[in-house]
């Protein structure tokens, strides 16, 4: 599979970002919306942002994973919160946590909505993921 990150000049250099990834070759998964949802089907790190998001982000790894990839090949991700602000009082330890996950960031796209389907979540991610025909591109 053949991975290019696209940065039009004519746009501000993204930060915590990328404008674009373009891919060739591999196959598509399709990722669910993810939330911070334990094994035992309760939220975890109840009230902590940076906590539910790093297990978000273990979620869709591990869906990932079953399917054949890395959390490397995930491309696009549309990021879901309850408080846009919280996000933004928290972006450090938000990009660290991206950082255990991704060498390069995803295509990615934030949006504050009124609610979730548990009370309880602070955030969730969505988005695809281009797996390589031979294996992941990077391991976790």
């Amino acid at each position: 599979m053949k991975r290019q990150i696209v940065t039009p000049s004519e746009l501000a250099d993204p930060r915590g970002f990328n404008h674009g990834v373009l891919v060739e070759g591999g196959k598509t998964l399709y990722l669910a919306g993810q939330d911070a949802t334990g094994a035992d089907g309760n939220i975890v790190a109840s009230g902590d942002l940076v906590g539910q998001f790093e297990r978000v982000l273990e979620n869709l790894a591990t869906v990932v994973e079953e399917a054949g990839g890395a959390s490397e090949d995930i491309v696009k991700l549309n990021i879901f919160v309850a408080d846009r602000e919280r996000y933004r009082e928290n972006l450090e330890p938000l990009g660290e946590v991206f950082g255990r996950y991704f060498e390069e960031y995803p295509a990615l796209a934030l949006f504050e909505v009124s609610g979730f389907f548990k009370e309880e979540t602070l955030v969730e991610l969505e988005g695809f993921a281009v797996i390589d025909e031979e294996g992941p591109t990077d391991a976790r």
